[in-house]
């Protein structure tokens, strides 16, 4: 069972609901240390004060404010505990919105809201029921970790899930990553429907959605746990290449999508772009003579 990280209410208009907090997550990484290659000793980092030149506890950290390179103004923990903000002890509720309005892009971590005690569980169903209901999310504001935060609730199985949300002035804008214009033919775009119609599933699960990397690591931690040769892992069937026909990549890319999931993979070719017909040379030459009489014309909008 996962341990709670945070206790208040969800505060939805007058009603208010008791709940507790457990991460909806968790991570299977594999985390290193770092070890001093010549005796394998452990590197650990110590909190040093630069002014007295020794090392310091933890009871002898604060934090603060750098205001200026000489200036740092200190702020205690009492005084972020006690900021007069109705998000401190409560995931306040201040919209409904469709869930296909809000950009992913904005969306981070998920937390299972939990009902703390029998006197929150009429009130916690009758949200999570009016969520469901509504095929709605509800947008909240929060204060944790000495910041308040953005936050989206939704109905999961019989859970309600709280997905911390990133402010719009944290979501930078893509234009200086925008390719050139480029031209793509109606063919074109049919193809890539066309490779994504192969490609599409019910459900996430299977070999292609498994950890592979940790899966490897694994394999070679125990390997050397027991002094013997690490397994030779496969390399990859293919490696991307440069796209230098993309009506023939698209082609194939389908093709390949279609044996993997055991199809046909003998499938109809896509419409591939007519090539310009080339004039002739008594047409070419009534054109050349038409410019040297009627000289340049601009080009229509």
């Amino acid at each position: 069972m996962p341990r709670n990280i945070w206790s208040g209410a969800i505060s939805f208009g007058l009603v208010t609901v008791p709940i507790s907090v457990a991460s909806a997550t968790e991570d299977h990484s594999i985390r290193f240390h770092q070890y001093h290659l010549e005796d394998m000793g452990r590197v650990r980092v110590r909190k040093y004060c630069e002014i007295e030149d020794r090392e310091v506890d933890q009871g002898e950290i604060g934090k603060g404010y750098q205001l200026t390179k000489e200036q740092v103004i200190p702020i205690s923990d009492e005084e972020l505990r006690d900021l007069p903000l109705p998000t401190a002890k409560a995931i306040e509720i201040v919209a409904f919105v469709p869930l296909d309005s809000v950009d992913p892009l904005k969306i981070g971590e998920g937390y299972y809201l939990a009902p703390s005690g029998q006197v929150a569980a009429k009130p916690y169903k009758l949200l999570r029921m009016a969520l469901a209901r509504s095929s709605k999310v509800a947008v909240a504001k929060y204060a944790w970790s000495g910041r308040e935060r953005l936050g989206l609730l939704r109905v999961r199985e019989d859970v309600i899930v709280l997905h911390a949300m990133r402010w719009p002035d944290e979501i930078r804008s893509p234009e200086e990553l925008l390719p050139p214009p480029v031209e793509l033919s109606g063919d074109e775009i049919d193809g890539a429907l066309a490779l994504m119609d192969s490609m599409t599933r019910e459900d996430l699960e299977g070999e292609d959605f498994q950890d592979s990397y940790t899966e490897a690591l694994s394999q070679i931690i125990e390997a050397k746990r027991e002094h013997r040769e690490p397994p030779k892992l496969a390399e990859p069937e293919s490696k991307p290449g440069q796209i230098v026909d993309l009506m023939a990549a698209l082609n194939e890319s389908v093709q390949q999508a279609r044996a993997s999931r055991g199809e046909d993979a003998d499938v109809h070719e896509l419409p591939k772009k007519a090539a310009k017909k080339q004039p002739t040379k008594k047409t070419a030459a009534k054109k050349a003579a038409a410019k040297k009489t009627s000289g340049r014309r601009p080009r229509s909008a």
